[in-house]
């Protein structure tokens, strides 16, 4: 017998496999308003056979009617009891992976309180109207009884709650989830039996908040999309009641438990308070423009009122509660922080044994971190690790000894240890490594730059015609870029501005780069000239010099330099301009609006959502430890403290959303022409362009599956100029998201399918396809510092330098003190592993996590969707075909790693493969 105190809950007693509740406590069963108070009518239990028994308490009447699960669901016919049709909804939890006993325990009372009714109530809402109260027809119930099937995943909690509906309650189209208890949950789903049709489905996958943190329930819909215009009139209030919620009213600081989206300038990234040295500019204003993110209302800082306070890892920013990471994502973070911790402690350990940050000796130094690793035993260093108060389980990592810091080899040289070295592999690494998306064609001669010649002196280009002649194998400079064969990387205009102040910065010397490639006969890229530019001086207002590969050993080694110099500039705008801002960076209003303004029954919600998982809380995490004032980019990256600023420059001068489809950006750079008979409208100018080849591949797959998706739901001519909700997502994104930009003419227009469609594919393939191709490289491309140095700390010695006695007597040594220090390296090293590695619960395009695959209840939309998984699986076999073909050199070869960072499947860890739906790391 279990009795409790007829004053509080009610009184019940278990018999014969069956709860009695007193109906006195729980009120009758009716058709209650949309939040009207009413507590459940009935209660179960399961018995060991699965057989549900129910108690249905109607005023002074107690029914009892008893059915099994699997009956119900294989009909899913109604069953009439009296006056209504007895359904059930049973609903899906999912518990933590892992558990402090206290949590355990805190579990079990959870589990406990469920099945006695106390701890989840919720209410079914009608898609049709009930005359009487105007709103959706309604009733309510208490979550009570455990569902006894074996479950494959012992995280996974099964409870039931019965219902008694009218006959004429009509179909379920929203319910009402209320957490009594004193903290959140995870919903997985609730599924409703009982109805005719079979199944219902309500995909949740979300964190229900506890009643005494926000007294609202949630709502959840079930998974079938409706346009604004067709959502039924029972769950139309609730609809916008949804948006409305998580809109938020602008105001006030953020809790953890909320799910509210909105937007806030970049005004977290200094630390004034901490040390004045740390202050930042804000981004997101006339002079320094960037996209918005999603804002957390902290105070302003002491310092600065416009600047907001910080919040220091080990803490959390905050994010909308659904946008943090899953479990096993969090424990993949939180492998990569120990790993990063180890890479970096060790080589802090070494440096301070050497009283200096010192630089590689000599490459096999660098060679050693992959082979040996790094040596160091308690025993001789007590002293030091005890000064650098390591934890107790640091010291017993610490103690096991030697090989500590042990690097996996970096795909760029496990095959060719000397390609690097090479300019046919500095060259195809601009069409196939990790930033392939800065080289464009030259389109005109001369070079001329766009910037004030009054502040930056004359805009010629010391890349003259008769110098670039000298290697065109007898060929004008206009003949060769008729026949499109010179390519560019510039980034001289984007440089300039800020290396007088970069150079300014301790242990920092960069120059503005130009260099120039000639396509040969024979099909290869070939580096002809490099031009290095300083600001203007005095002395020399035209302060520019120009570098060839030459055939002495000293300018074979001055080309080498100069070489490394570029790689430092590409290294730093990959970084901070397409990998942080064209992906990250812009991506992030569009989630915020897709929240705000589309209901999850919209469709194009449904179609957004798997690419926007994650993103907002590496965002997050990005702005509190690798962008932030004095984070791992400023240190480890040439610009240094003025590295958010250059990415707010090149979002003014350089970002349109127009020119984010692959194909435009493609015809953009003059790396394509129009071709109408081509698959995407376009045909490559170099046609061993992996990253170009592949990407169109993907490009074209999901623009297909897009429209094909978009026309399916939109099938009336006014349709999308109709749709409300989409209208004010699109106007959103473009007057808050990217407000600084809101006035521009390229913005698409949203009026047609076309558009609609266009839009779209540019969003899915930024999160997905182009994400993919410039963030899994890193460490495979980056993992060799001579190879990508992310630094420079040396200018070219000029025979007038003190240094280049030094450089004419070891040169090697040069070139090694121009790149980053042996800490330096393995910061950047650690980061770059840590940030190329899958987590084991990624979600890879063209996929659908088992959890969800009830996100939709459309069969034409998931043969669509099918579609574009065959498809997927198609283009990873041509892939794979044109990584053995020998004719594309770019790809296959001897010591030649193959392109497959658009292989659209991976395995967990560091493969160099795969795409995820969203930015996810």
């Amino acid at each position: 017998m279990f009795t409790v105190n007829p004053a509080g809950p009610p009184k019940s007693d278990i018999s014969g496999g069956v709860l009695r509740t007193s109906p006195a406590f729980f009120g009758e069963s009716s058709i209650a308003p949309i939040r009207r108070t009413q507590l459940p009518v009935f209660g179960s239990r399961v018995n060991r056979n699965g057989l549900i028994r129910a108690v249905i308490s109607s005023g002074d009447k107690t029914l009892e009617a008893g059915s099994t699960l699997e009956g119900k669901e294989s009909n899913g016919s109604l069953l009439s009891s009296g006056g209504g049709i007895e359904v059930r909804a049973v609903v899906t939890v999912r518990k933590k992976m892992k558990e402090t006993i206290t949590e355990k325990i805190e579990d079990q009372w959870e589990f406990f309180v469920n099945g006695f009714g106390q701890g989840i109530v919720i209410q079914l809402i009608s898609e049709e109207i009930d005359p009487v109260t105007n709103s959706g027809k309604s009733v309510q119930s208490s979550v009570r009884g455990w569902l006894t099937r074996p479950l494959n995943n012992s995280q996974i909690v099964e409870y039931a709650a019965n219902f008694t509906v009218p006959n004429d309650f009509g179909c379920p189209g929203a319910i009402l989830v209320t957490n009594l208890h004193g903290k959140e949950f995870y919903l997985l789903e609730i599924v409703i039996h009982g109805f005719d049709g079979g199944p219902i489905f309500f995909p949740a996958n979300t964190w229900i908040h506890s009643r005494k943190d926000n007294s609202e329930s949630r709502i959840i819909f079930k998974n079938q999309a409706y346009l604004p215009s067709q959502t039924p009139p029972g769950i139309k209030d609730l609809r916008n009641e949804d948006l409305l919620s998580i809109r938020g009213n602008g105001k006030g600081e953020r809790k953890p438990h909320d799910r509210i989206y909105d937007y806030d300038l970049y005004n977290d990234l200094g630390n004034p308070d901490k040390d004045k040295d740390l202050a930042r500019p804000v981004l997101g204003c006339e002079e320094r423009p960037y996209p918005r993110r999603c804002r957390t209302g902290r105070p302003p800082t002491k310092s600065d009122p416009f600047s907001e306070t910080r919040i220091e890892k080990p803490h959390p920013v905050y994010v909308p509660r659904d946008e943090t990471f899953e479990e096993i994502k969090q424990d993949t973070f939180s492998t990569g922080r120990l790993k990063a911790l180890l890479h970096n402690l060790i080589p802090s350990i070494a440096a301070t044994l050497s009283s200096s940050d010192i630089s590689f000796k000599c490459f096999s130094d660098i060679d050693k971190l992959y082979s040996d690793g790094v040596i160091l035993k308690d025993d001789e260093n007590k002293d030091v690790i005890e000064n650098l108060l390591l934890g107790r389980m640091m010291k017993q990592v610490l103690s096991v000894g030697q090989r500590l810091l042990k690097y996996e080899t970096p795909a760029i040289i496990k095959r060719d240890r000397f390609a690097w070295l090479r300019d046919n592999e500095f060259s195809r690494q601009t069409l196939a490594g990790l930033n392939p998306v800065n080289i464009e064609i030259l389109k005109e001669f001369p070079i001329l730059s766009e910037l004030d010649p009054a502040v930056y002196g004359p805009p010629e280009s010391a890349l003259t015609k008769e110098l670039i002649e000298q290697e065109l194998n007898g060929l004008s400079v206009e003949k060769a870029i008729e026949e499109k064969r010179l390519f560019i990387l510039d980034y001289h205009d984007i440089l300039l501005p800020f290396i007088k102040k970069i150079n300014s910065l301790p242990g920092r010397k960069s120059y503005a780069s130009r260099t120039i490639f000639f396509y040969t006969k024979t099909g290869f890229l070939r580096p002809i000239a490099i031009e290095l530019s300083l600001p203007p001086a005095p002395s020399s207002p035209q302060n520019k010099r120009v570098y060839t590969h030459g055939h002495d050993a000293t300018t074979h080694w001055t080309w080498k330099l100069a070489k490394a110099h570029v790689c430092s500039n590409d290294a730093g705008v990959h970084q901070l301009v397409n990998h942080w801002l064209r992906t990250h960076a812009c991506m992030e209003p569009y989630i915020i609006a897709t929240h705000r303004q589309l209901s999850t029954m919209h469709p194009i919600y449904k179609l957004l959502h798997p690419h926007m998982r994650y993103t907002l809380e590496i965002n997050a995490l990005a702005r509190q430890s690798l962008i932030n004032g004095g984070g791992i980019i400023e240190a480890c990256f040439s610009p240094g403290n003025y590295a958010m600023e250059l990415s707010s420059a090149a979002y003014k001068s350089l970002w349109r959303f127009d020119m984010e489809a692959l194909p435009a950006d493609l015809l953009r750079r003059g790396m394509a022409v129009e071709d109408p008979s081509m698959p995407c409208g376009v045909r490559l100018v170099i046609e061993d362009y992996p990253y170009a080849a592949d990407g169109l591949l993907i490009w074209s797959a999901t623009q297909e599956w897009v429209e094909n998706y978009v026309n399916h739901f939109y099938t009336e001519p006014n349709s999308v100029t109709s749709d409300l909700e989409l209208q004010t997502w699109w106007n959103e994104i473009k007057n808050k998201g990217h407000h600084d930009k809101r006035n521009e003419p390229w913005w698409p227009k949203l009026n047609t399918k076309e558009d609609l469609s266009r839009i779209l594919t540019s969003m899915i393939w930024i999160a997905s396809g182009q994400h993919a191709a410039i963030n899994f490289g890193q460490y495979p491309f980056g993992g060799y510092v001579p190879n990508r140095p992310t630094l420079t700390r040396r200018l070219i010695p000029q025979e007038h330098d003190p240094d280049y006695e030094k450089f004419i007597h070891n040169p090697q040594q040069i070139f090694l003190s121009s790149v980053a220090t042996q800490l330096q390296a393995t910061k950047i090293m650690a980061v770059q592993d840590t940030l190329s590695t899958h987590s084991p619960d990624e979600e890879y395009l063209g996929q659908v996590n088992q959890l969800h695959s009830h996100w939709i209840n459309d069969n034409e939309v998931l043969k669509l969707f099918k579609k574009f998984s065959a498809r997927l699986e198609e283009i990873e076999e041509i892939i794979n075909a044109r990584n053995k073909d020998n004719h594309l050199r770019n790809r296959s070869g001897a010591g030649i790693p193959p392109y497959e960072l658009l292989l659209p499947s991976s395995g967990p860890g560091v493969t160099g493969r795969g795409i995820p739906n969203s930015i996810s790391i």
